[in-house]
């Protein structure tokens, strides 16, 4: 039996703007309905962080995303209520407010839906909307919280959209990279200019999936990680053939600390991750014809995992505003 009742505080708006868009990139899109309010955004943090939100009272949406880690957990596959554990690695949700769908086979239209997904899901939270809503309402602040965010009592309206309030807020385009481009040449190191001249050159293309503000493309695709794949990507969405083990490319933003990588969290270090592209991947019908072997020497690799490194956001990681 737990208890929900208890009067809890809810968090004050960080004296910083709520919203700091980073040089060179577009702001964010609030949708009608939703627009960002200190009121809202609090919420939204609140709820982020309550583990009132799943069955047992365990788990929060910031068990698998820690703001130290960008919003990942470390963990090959995130354990959801009673230690189940799921079946893909947890994403960073840094710059999660300029994705035009989300999953990784893409089937979720808007963050604000994108919510319910952990909700359901058994191996997350294990519960249902409805239920949250109950608890929320047997608390006298969260029930004046809501009213001063959206006039209305807790509901599945006001959860859904308070957190995908604050999670449009979760911004990051400060790194040693960024620094750089700003003017600061010594913000990348020797190793670090050699690794963005590869990264950017036709020696390896990497913009062609990893490029933009965000260093993604958003697109589906398959990198040749295996060559039998248990999880269906896409072809779970679409039931389309052409679909199957198709995973939405990443963000390589903070992919320093967002370890291990890939859908599946199979390979544990930066160093695995070049290697597999410097080896062309295994074979698979439905792999991209942009990945082949790239012939990269021991130290192009290193150069390039070093530039890789430098797309870490310090200050991002380190944001009290992003802190429980």
């Amino acid at each position: 039996m737990f208890l929900f009742a208890c009067e809890k505080e809810q968090p004050e708006p960080p004296a910083e703007p709520l919203l700091a868009v980073p040089e060179g990139f577009p702001a964010p899109v609030f949708p009608e309905g939703n627009e960002l309010t200190p009121e809202r955004w609090a919420l939204g943090k609140r709820l982020f962080f309550d583990p009132v939100m799943s069955s047992d009272a365990t788990v929060s949406c910031a068990s698998c995303h820690l703001a130290e880690l960008a919003f990942t957990d470390g963990k090959q596959f995130s354990e959801g209520v009673e230690g189940r554990p799921g079946t893909r690695n947890a994403p960073t949700l840094a710059n999660v407010a300029y994705h035009p769908y989300y999953t990784r086979e893409g089937g979720v239209p808007t963050l604000e839906m994108q919510i319910l997904v952990p909700i359901q899901e058994h191996a997350e939270f294990d519960m249902n909307i409805l239920d949250i809503a109950e608890r929320l309402n047997a608390d006298s602040s969260y029930v004046r919280a809501s009213r001063a965010a959206y006039g209305r009592v807790p509901d599945a309206f006001v959860i859904t959209r308070s957190i995908a309030c604050f999670e449009r807020t979760i911004l990051s385009g400060n790194s040693r990279y960024d620094q750089f481009l700003q003017g600061k040449n010594t913000a990348l190191s020797a190793a670090g200019r050699r690794g963005k001249d590869l990264f950017f050159g036709e020696k390896t293309n990497c913009p062609q999936c990893h490029g933009g503000f965000n260093f993604t493309n958003y697109a589906f695709e398959n990198n040749g990680l295996y060559e039998d794949y248990p999880d269906p990507g896409r072809f779970r969405l679409t039931g389309d053939e052409a679909d199957r083990a198709l995973f939405k490319v990443p963000t390589l933003r903070n992919v320093g600390v967002t370890a291990p990588y890939m859908h599946d969290g199979s390979l544990p270090t930066l160093e695995d991750v070049v290697e597999h592209y410097n080896s062309g991947g295994k074979n698979h019908p439905h792999k991209s014809n942009l990945i082949k072997p790239l012939g990269l020497t021991m130290q192009e690799q290193a150069d390039l995992v070093a530039f890789l490194k430098s797309l870490t956001d310090d200050d991002f990681l380190n944001n009290p505003k992003f802190r429980q």
